[in-house]
């Protein structure tokens, strides 16, 4: 309820600021005696924006103050015995949380737990229209003060787009800041995590046994990553091995051979593939592939596990095929013409004008789609958690079973997880690494990218 009157409070200062700022402006360009610097509808964004931003700011603030306004309040009915025991607090926390949302509460309420349920359902009442009202009498006030600037000397054109220069500035922040903040978070707890245990002995162990235990301390386990990191590769290089080739090869046919009828039916259905969730492909993978891959394997003499690297790889390239596919495509046709006709006019066949000439130009981003793939084949989860065994064992046999990073971190922290102990604080460490390998594919794509586009352009 309360973010449908937030959205419907927003929409309306929007609106109704967009209207009047542009019947303003109209009438102000009629009655003028100077050409207007900006179009109306200029006048009517910059309205609509004096509006909404107030609003908007006021509203932000409050999601971001209102919780710690919320526990004062709370804790202002908490007798002092109660709130300096961490423990009978967090739950005299809950059942106040209980009593203002009307649910039941199990044992016997105290008269200060029902005092303090009601109390916070008032100010959480109380204060939300308070808000909501203080956002649109703002709203109000800045509609009124844009609405006497406008005048025929007025840049709102230039105003607004500085607004949206600064948005787009504000936008691009909050997507180098979240990076940021994902990397020092996993730093932060990494550091941690090789308190416990040695970088020498992580990095370069070959067992992988964490354990698990409920206390703070290392307890027994061994972090060697290698297994790991063994079986992400062995796997990701099987998906490759699929995905590459069915992906490269159907891209050229759509991009260079396929009539358009033919072209408008196949594209559409390679890239429904990638609409099928991962669980769905292990869940093949573990009931029909892993079976048939295990049955060839008898039929000629060799011994295959349903479920291992090979199974794995296989459907997760499968998965992979479309992001390869219609990546390629798109970037083969945007491949000039004239190049073609150059290359068929001084006597070169199709095939060859596609090895010699489309590929070439096309490799930088041939190369994007491949890397983005591979980043794909290193993250992916559920495939591995059900077609690959989850051995975490060094060995270099695709066909028996194996584990990856991302599974491991699955691992340590489902259930019942301490993160002040190694077995859980291994994940961050996990993570890390997983991040520098797709960081390190990134600068070699760019690198890529960088030398051959100059060769080209």
């Amino acid at each position: 309820m309360n973010s449908i009157v937030i959205i419907l409070l927003l929409l309306a200062l929007l609106s109704v600021g967009y209207q009047v700022g542009l019947s303003r402006g109209r009438t102000v360009a009629a009655t003028a005696q100077r050409t207007m610097h900006s179009r109306p509808n200029y006048h009517g964004l910059m309205v609509a924006l004096w509006c909404l931003v107030p609003a908007a700011v006021v509203l932000l603030l409050w999601a971001v103050f209102s919780n710690g306004l919320t526990t004062n309040y709370i804790l202002s009915f908490i007798p002092s015995d109660v709130a300096g025991d961490p423990n009978l607090l967090r739950e005299a926390m809950r059942r106040i949380e209980q009593i203002a949302a009307g649910f039941g509460v199990i044992g016997e309420t105290q008269d200060w737990e029902v005092a303090a349920g009601e109390g916070l359902r008032q100010f959480r009442s109380v204060s939300f229209w308070s808000v909501v009202v203080l956002a649109a009498v703002l709203g109000i006030a800045g509609l009124l003060l844009m609405s006497r600037r406008i005048a025929p000397r007025l840049r709102a054109r230039n105003e607004f787009e500085v607004a949206i220069r600064v948005l787009l500035i504000f936008c691009s922040l909050i997507a180098i800041m979240t990076t940021v903040g994902i990397v020092a978070s996993l730093f932060s707890e990494a550091m941690r995590f090789f308190a416990f245990v040695s970088p020498i002995d992580f990095f370069f162990g070959t067992v992988w046994n964490p354990g698990f235990t409920t206390s703070g301390g290392a307890g027994t386990g061994e972090y060697g990553l290698l297994p790991l990191l063994w079986g992400t590769i062995m796997i990701s290089a099987i998906a490759m091995l699929v995905a590459i080739p069915v992906g490269l090869m159907s891209a050229i046919y759509l991009a260079e051979y396929a009539s358009p009828r033919v072209r408008t039916v196949a594209k559409p259905m390679i890239e429904i593939l990638a609409g099928i969730p991962s669980v769905i492909y292990g869940v093949f993978a573990l009931v029909t592939l892993g079976p048939l891959l295990s049955d060839i394997g008898a039929l000629v003499g060799i011994q295959i596990r349903a479920t291992s690297a090979l199974t794995a790889g296989i459907a997760m390239g499968l998965m992979i095929v479309p992001f390869v596919s219609s990546l390629s495509d798109d970037i083969i046709t945007q491949v000039p013409r004239a190049m073609r006709d150059g290359s068929l006019g001084i006597g070169a066949t199709k095939s060859e004008t596609i090895r010699k000439v489309v590929l070439p130009a096309a490799l930088p981003g041939i190369v994007g789609a491949f890397m983005l793939a591979i980043s794909k084949a290193f993250g992916e989860t559920m495939i591995v958690v059900l077609a690959a065994g989850n051995a975490p064992i060094l060995r270099f046999n695709p066909f028996d079973a194996a584990s990856t990073v991302t599974v491991s971190i699955v691992n340590q922290l489902t259930g019942d997880t301490n993160f002040a102990s190694p077995q859980s604080l291994v994940a961050f460490a996990l993570g890390l690494t997983l991040f520098g390998m797709t960081l390190i594919l990134n600068v070699i794509a760019l690198y890529v990218v960088r030398k051959y586009r100059e060769q080209y352009e």
